[in-house]
């Protein structure tokens, strides 16, 4: 039985976390894209605008979720991930009711 911890296994579990967080934001800008793409206006920007935050949170999950060095950020990463969650989740928001009218 051993008593020490294994740090071998949370990096993967974190970088898996970090993979899971970017597939979500995919899949939700593109349904947000498709919702947005019926030629008005008003979907078109708010289509943009899921686009922009998607790749905004791209650019600060990726380094996390492959591995390949620590987040641009200086520590920042969490919240600015959490931020950008919300908007999208607003962007959303406006798309559907957008689709109610």
């Amino acid at each position: 039985m051993s008593t020490g911890r294994d740090p071998g296994l949370q990096p993967e579990r974190t970088r898996l976390a970090w993979r899971r967080t970017l597939l979500t934001v995919t899949v939700v800008t593109a349904l947000a894209v498709r919702l947005a793409s019926t030629g008005d206006p008003t979907g078109a920007v708010l289509g943009g605008g899921t686009v922009l935050v998607w790749g905004a949170l791209l650019v600060l999950c990726w380094p996390r979720g492959t591995g390949t060095g620590p987040a641009r950020t200086g520590g920042r990463t969490l919240p600015l991930v959490t931020a950008g969650t919300v908007v999208l989740a607003l962007l959303g928001v406006l798309l559907v009711l957008r689709g109610l009218w």
